[in-house]
C-alpha cells in the first residue's frame, strides 16, 4: 500500500470523519475506504471508552492517531522497511508522534486555534490548510539534513566566531523595529537572538524557524507573514518580517502594526546590518559544521548532537571527511549518519534520558508519555550514560545536569573508550564556545 519507510499524513474532521487533507511523500495515496477504516476503527474505540493511540500492522508498518482540541484528528501511517532507517517499533512511534504534536502546532501557527477549534464551514478550511501544506511537507519529509529540532523541540543553532558583534546587532535591529523579538538565521539555524525571542516556548522557535526556512527557499528577499504563537499567542496573530541581509542569512523580528515592512527594510535593515556584511559572510563559512573553527574535534568522531537543556538550544553536524568506518563495513553516506544520529536520540531518550518537558506539552500528551516510560521508571536511578554498539557505528549518549551530548563514533575505537571520547567532546565544545 506505501512504500517501504514512507509515512502518510492524514487530517480529519474528529466529529464527522471528513478528510480535510492527505500529505506525504509517496506518490500512492491511501485509499478512501482505508481512511475511513482508520477513522472508524478509532470512533468505535472511543464508543467503547478506550483511546487508540497507536498499533502496528502485520505488516511491521504502524499507525498512531491523535484527536486535537476535540476538533481536528491527525493520523500518522508509517510503512516499515528492512533498512530504511525508520528504526525499531519504539522509535517510530516516538517519530510519528512528535509528527502529529508538530502538525498540529503548525496549523495553529499559521491559521490560528480559533479556525481550528471551531469547524464552521469544512471546504473553507480545507481551502485555508493548504497554507500549510510548505511546512507540513517540511516536516513530513525532513528535507534539510542537520535540521533536527522537530525531533528534539531545541532550537536548531549554529555558533557564529563573532557572537558578541551580532548579538548587539540584533537586539539594536529588533528595538529599532519596535519589537523584543528578534532573530539571525544562517543556514536555516539560529546564530543569534534577543532574550525574550529565546523565552519563547521551544516549540514555538522550533516552528518559526521551520516557518522562517520555508519562506527563504520563495526567494523573496522580504515578506512580511501573520503567524499565531501555539502557546503565547494561538488566537491573535503577530507579524513575522524577514529580510535576507545574504544569501543564506536573514534577520527576523516579530512585531505588532508597525513598522511597515518597507520602514523596516529602508531603515534598521541597512543601519544595523550593513556594517556587518564581513561578519556575515565569516558566520555563513561556518556552514553545517555549526561550531566556529577554534573548535576543533576528534577525528574519530563520525556526528554529534549536543543539547543544553536549561536553553533548549541544540547544535548537531556531521563530519563528512570522516563519515566512513574502518574495516570490513561499507562507508556511511552523510545522509545515513543523520538518520543513525536520530535514531540514536530517540533510542536515549525513550529508554534511559528523560524527554524534557516544555510548556506546550499538552496534559493528554503528558499522561501518553507516561505510558511509555514503563522502561524508564524501571531503574531505581536516572541513567546519565548509555552506549551502543552496531556494525554501523558505536555511539555514546552522555546527560549532566545543563546538558546531552550524543556521538556517533567510528566502529574501530575501543568499546571501553567512548566515555572518555564523549567527555572530551563536550568539554571541548564548551570550552570554546560557552554554549
Amino acid at each position: 500500500m506505501l512504500q517501504d519507510g514512507s509515512t502518510q499524513l492524514l487530517c480529519l474532521t474528529a466529529s464527522s470523519g471528513v478528510p480535510l487533507f492527505t500529505r506525504g511523500a509517496s506518490k500512492q495515496q491511501l485509499p478512501f475506504s482505508v481512511i475511513g477504516s482508520l477513522n472508524g476503527v478509532h470512533m468505535f474505540g472511543g464508543g467503547q471508552g478506550v483511546a487508540l493511540s497507536c498499533c502496528e500492522t502485520e505488516g511491521g508498518g504502524k499507525v498512531v492517531w491523535r484527536v486535537f482540541r476535540d476538533s481536528v484528528m491527525l493520523i500518522a501511517v508509517s510503512a516499515g522497511g528492512a533498512r530504511s532507517g525508520a528504526g525499531g517499533s519504539k522509535e517510530r512511534e516516538v517519530r510519528l508522534q512528535r509528527l502529529l504534536e508538530n502538525v498540529w502546532n503548525c496549523m495553529v501557527l499559521v491559521l490560528g486555534q480559533d479556525e481550528l477549534a471551531n469547524v464552521r464551514n469544512v471546504e473553507r478550511l480545507k481551502r485555508d490548510l493548504r497554507s500549510c501544506f510548505s511546512l507540513i511537507d517540511q516536516l513530513l519529509e525532513e528535507r534539510q539534513e542537520g535540521i533536527l529540532g522537530s525531533l528534539t523541540h531545541c532550537a536548531d543553532s549554529l555558533l557564529p566566531p563573532n557572537p558578541a558583534l551580532l548579538q548587539e546587532a540584533v537586539d539594536s535591529f529588533a528595538q529599532a523595529a519596535d519589537s523584543e523579538f528578534g532573530c539571525l538565521v544562517v543556514h536555516g539555524r539560529i546564530a543569534t537572538a534577543t532574550e525574550k525571542w529565546w523565552r519563547l516556548a521551544p516549540q514555538e522557535v522550533v516552528l518559526l524557524s521551520a516557518l522562517i526556512r520555508s519562506l527563504s527557499a520563495s526567494g523573496s528577499a522580504s515578506c512580511d507573514y501573520p503567524v499565531f504563537l501555539p502557546q503565547g499567542s494561538p488566537t491573535v496573530a503577530h507579524r513575522l518580517l524577514r529580510f535576507q541581509l545574504l544569501p543564506g542569512a536573514d534577520a527576523c523580528v516579530l512585531c505588532g502594526p508597525t513598522p511597515s515592512l518597507h520602514g523596516a527594510e529602508t531603515g534598521p535593515v541597512g543601519r544595523f546590518w550593513s556594517p556587518l556584511v564581513e561578519t556575515l559572510r565569516d558566520c555563513l563559512a561556518v556552514g553545517e559544521r555549526c561550531l566556529p573553527g577554534s573548535v576543533s574535534l576528534r577525528p574519530d568522531v563520525l556526528a554529534l548532537l549536543l543539547i543544553n537543556r536549561e536553553t533548549r538550544r541544540s547544535v548537531s553536524c556531521v563530519r563528512t571527511s570522516t563519515c566512513h568506518s574502518h574495516g570490513e563495513s561499507p562507508p556511511l553516506s552523510k545522509a545515513r549518519c543523520w538518520e543513525l544520529l536520530k535514531l540514536f536520540y530517540i533510542f536515549s531518550t525513550s529508554r534511559y534520558f528523560n524527554q524534557e518537558e516544555t510548556s506546550c506539552v499538552s496534559p493528554e500528551e503528558r499522561a501518553q508519555r507516561r505510558n511509555t516510560e514503563d522502561f524508564v521508571l524501571g531503574f531505581p536511578h536516572q541513567p546519565q550514560q548509555c552506549y551502543l554498539v552496531t556494525e554501523e557505528c558505536k555511539s555514546f549518549g552522555l546527560q549532566t545536569p545543563q546538558h546531552q551530548l550524543f556521538l556517533l563514533i567510528l566502529p574501530s575505537v575501543p568499546t571501553f573508550a567512548l566515555r572518555t571520547v564523549t567527555t572530551q567532546t563536550l568539554s571541548d565544545i564548551l570550552a570554546g564556545t560557552g554554549f
